[in-house]
């Protein structure tokens, strides 16, 4: 099927009718492959060039009246408008994923070369914890239970830390991302890139049924940002900033710079007080108005 709606093989009328195929579907696929096929190929070149390293990486593409955001990692973009702040992706790390990063290990043992402990404890346990009852989760649990601590549970678990401080077999503060193709926990030959995905979740924003206003903008930012500021103070700076400036043609990319401003303690006094990051940050702010205006037909 093309984007137009036509048939490209003769063979898939009657499967994509069955289905109920439509064109943003071949978007989202088109996009799941492309992080695929770029996380293949930033493999090989690290592996050409003897380099190490990945990255989280957030996408967003304006198509035929709609917005698809794709989101492998902890970055994060939201829509912002007048009277609404609404999430266009959601943050992967070893907290979110854990069931699904459980079940490999459940399935395939041998990625924990016998130095973790799969399964999720309140807190580390220690030698005097032996016999005794401790809540738990393991990859088929949402809820928890208890069991007796046998030996093997003084092992290192495989997520380990809560909110911003989880870590991924001790290591990685994300599950999703490209690159870390030959990442290993230190002192250990245990790769990290069987528990790594980069495929996307992608999310579709139809802006043809949006009334975009002027000010209506969609902000990307790496979690830096979002370690400081909630998605409402965001959107809360974004409202004070744009209406007074709209004469301003530098006024999107100002409001980035004043974001980033925000979380090092430079601000104007709309955020709370201590709030600094520390990370490095990239925001982009990007107005709707204008890919609403011009979208039809194209």
């Amino acid at each position: 099927m093309h984007l137009s709606g036509r048939s490209i093989c003769s063979s898939d009328p009657q499967f994509v009718e069955e289905k109920g195929i439509r064109a943003e579907d071949l978007v989202i696929g088109a996009l799941e492959s492309a992080f695929q096929e770029c996380d293949e190929v930033i493999g090989r070149e690290l592996e050409a060039s003897g380099q190490v390293g990945g990255c989280t990486a957030l996408v967003a593409v304006s198509l035929q009246g709609k917005l698809y955001v794709a989101n492998a990692g902890d970055s994060r973009a939201i829509l912002v408008r007048k009277d609404e702040v609404r999430p266009l992706s959601s943050e992967f790390t070893p907290e979110t994923e854990r069931q699904r990063i459980q079940q490999l290990a459940f399935v395939y043992p041998e990625l924990l070369a016998g130095e973790f402990t799969r399964l999720e404890f309140p807190r580390r346990l220690k030698g005097d914890d032996l016999g005794q009852k401790v809540l738990f989760r393991d990859h088929h649990m949402r809820g928890w239970s208890y069991k007796c601590v046998e030996k093997s549970d003084l092992k290192y678990p495989l997520i380990h830390g809560q909110g911003r401080q989880a870590r991924l077999l001790g290591t990685l503060a994300v599950s999703r991302g490209l690159g870390d193709h030959q990442l290993r926990v230190l002192d250990t030959n245990i790769q990290l890139k069987p528990f790594l995905l980069a495929v996307p979740q992608v999310t579709v924003l139809d802006v043809d049924q949006l009334e975009l206003q002027e000010e209506d903008v969609v902000v990307m930012a790496t979690d830096g940002l979002w370690d400081v500021l909630s998605n409402e103070q965001v959107a809360r700076l974004v409202r004070s900033f744009l209406p007074g400036n709209r004469e301003d043609s530098h006024r999107f990319s100002e409001l980035a710079q004043m974001l980033i401003h925000s979380t090092q303690g430079k601000d104007d006094g709309l955020t709370e007080e201590g709030q600094v990051s520390y990370d490095d940050i990239s925001v982009f702010v990007i107005p709707l108005h204008s890919q609403g205006q011009r979208s039809s037909g194209h």
